[in-house]
């Protein structure tokens, strides 16, 4: 048998703005105060899928509902042979009339894309963008009304930040070990334009005050490690594969 005919549940555009409007003012109740940072690509890399260039120049103020209100989602802190990995999840939920009004009209991006930032100030923390859901909600009143961003924290490698925001920036200063990034650099004309950096005499950059890779990389243990190593495989006297000839 089919539906009655009387009722029209996935045409009608008036109840489809209202469903809109009741999200849109329950996530700017309910919600947090957020800044999107979308990425910029300089020098993508179709095979690899990465950017080693990759740029944030803008922070947008936009709120955003928490889903994982009770707590951090993900596999959270655990240990890996590359040492202590932090794999905590946290999923907001943005209007996409809210985001295309606010970001869209800026960066003309359709959705909240992967690789993009969340800095949230309530816990002053850097999110990355993982993975966007749209079909959170199944199609009410007929329309889709939110986009569910899955986040894990930033994990800063040599990106440009200069957003304007010091709390966001501020991860280049104390992160980037890039000594071409912290070099003296030297102009060619009036305009200002950069055409290079300032070396010593033995082909060194010189760097500002600060931003060796001594004073950045304090949790350095690598010294530590080779030392641990020398007391359990030393081949200094005799090749361990040799069965005992040199």
């Amino acid at each position: 048998m089919a539906t009655n005919f009387f009722y029209n549940n996935f045409q009608a555009s008036e109840e489809q703005n209202l469903l809109d409007s009741l999200i849109i003012e329950s996530i700017k109740i309910y919600g947090n105060d957020v800044y999107y940072i979308p990425r910029k690509l300089h020098n993508y890399d179709s095979v690899y899928g990465a950017d080693d260039q990759s740029s944030y120049d803008l922070a947008i103020l936009i709120e955003m509902y928490i889903r994982s209100y009770d707590g951090f989602k993900g596999d959270g802190n655990f240990m890996s042979k590359f040492g202590i990995e932090i794999r905590d999840q946290v999923i907001f939920s943005v209007s996409q009339r809210i985001f295309d009004d606010e970001v869209g009209t800026i960066t003309t991006q359709p959705r909240p894309n992967e690789g993009d930032l969340i800095y949230f100030p309530l816990n002053q923390k850097c999110f990355q963008i993982k993975y966007v859901e749209k079909f959170e909600m199944f199609y009410p009143l007929g329309k889709l009304y939110t986009w569910e961003v899955t986040c894990e924290l930033f994990e800063y490698s040599n990106e440009r930040l200069s957003t304007g925001i010091p709390e966001i920036d501020i991860l280049q200063k104390e992160f980037d070990i890039n000594a071409i990034d912290w070099s003296v650099k030297y102009d060619t004309d009036v305009s200002g334009s950069t055409s290079g950096s300032i070396l010593d005499e033995d082909g060194n950059y010189i760097v500002l005050e600060g931003s060796s890779t001594e004073d950045k990389v304090v949790a350095d243990d690598s010294s530590e490690i080779q030392k641990e190593s020398n007391n359990i495989v030393d081949f200094s006297v005799t090749d361990p594969f040799s069965e005992g000839h040199i």
